[in-house]
């Protein structure tokens, strides 16, 4: 009796190709679109599949993703900001903000409807005789003002900040902590302003959110054992500017300031064990502060 002739091996996914290559890891033939480069020969989607599955993530020294090196939530951040720009000058539909402020050709200054209707307002009285602000109800102002500004000039600044200061932050943080570290300062900020600036008086920038990243990138780089003098000058000069300028929100920018550098030292010093909880609960306990002092400011100005 004569022997059948050996059979040509086939891929195991696709059993019309022939194949004499093999997964290193389970042993089946696999053809050139289903081979996969491992550290030795190749491996099929499978085994490659199961690999990832067993390895742990890569987390930065604060808990975070490893994603954070990209700098996603720096970039959307600063698309966001320049959205309302954008709508705070289509707001003004061609009065004297044509892009979005007054002075050196509607660079700089001036409100529009947009930052009218978003800004830190704490009681007024409107032209036709309503009330408004966060005092009134209007508690979104505290949010929405991070992302409002007075002219170019004032966003141009602030994103140049964010940029620089945001991818640093973001990497070593990660995605999910520096956007949380980032609406907390901006809120802290906001609260700051609300609290001891004149209720009819109204601010918005995120310069409360930029000043918070100023303390967080001092505290986090100091916890990295990196050098931070370079840091430090910068901070000086924007404190003398808040200090000196006139129309320059002090409260908000000291207050975001506070507020970013107490949740750094949250995010940068929580116990490597239980780090995520404790980073939780310190954002939770911030954020109960500042609505505590929402609430007395809010009864102060209605009392």
């Amino acid at each position: 009796m004569s022997e059948s002739p050996p059979t040509t091996p086939v891929c195991y996914r696709h059993p019309g190709r022939e194949t004499y290559v093999r997964c290193t890891r389970c042993d089946r033939p696999i053809c050139p679109d289903c081979m996969r480069d491992a550290s030795v020969g190749h491996q099929c989607p499978e085994c490659v599949n199961e690999g990832r599955r067993s390895v742990r993530p890569a987390r930065t020294a604060f808990g975070g993703g490893a994603a954070g090196r990209h700098g996603y939530v720096t970039k959307a951040l600063i698309a966001l900001n320049v959205l309302f720009m954008v709508l705070s000058i289509a707001s003004d539909r061609g009065g004297d903000a044509a892009v979005g402020g007054s002075g050196f050709g509607g660079l700089m200054g001036g409100s529009t409807p947009l930052t009218n209707w978003g800004s830190v307002l704490g009681l007024a009285v409107f032209p036709d005789g309503t009330l408004g602000g966060i005092a009134d109800g209007q508690w979104y102002r505290l949010v929405t003002a991070m992302f409002l500004h007075y002219g170019v000039i004032h966003l141009l600044l602030n994103m140049w900040a964010l940029w620089v200061l945001g991818r640093s932050l973001e990497a070593n943080l990660g995605r999910a902590r520096f956007a949380a570290l980032y609406l907390i300062a901006g809120l802290g900020g906001n609260v700051a302003a609300y609290l001891f600036s004149a209720q009819n008086s109204a601010t918005a920038g995120a310069s409360t959110a930029v000043f918070g990243l100023f303390a967080a990138l001092i505290i986090i780089e100091r916890k990295l054992g990196r050098d931070i003098s370079q840091v430090i000058p910068i901070l000086v000069i924007n404190l003398v500017f808040t200090l000196t300028v006139p129309g320059i929100s002090i409260p908000g920018h000291l207050g975001g300031l506070a507020v970013g550098a107490a949740m750094a030292l949250v995010l940068a010093y929580a116990p490597r064990g239980r780090r995520t909880l404790v980073q939780v609960g310190g954002a939770a306990v911030i954020l109960l502060i500042l609505l505590a002092l929402v609430l007395f400011r809010t009864a102060q100005l209605l009392g």
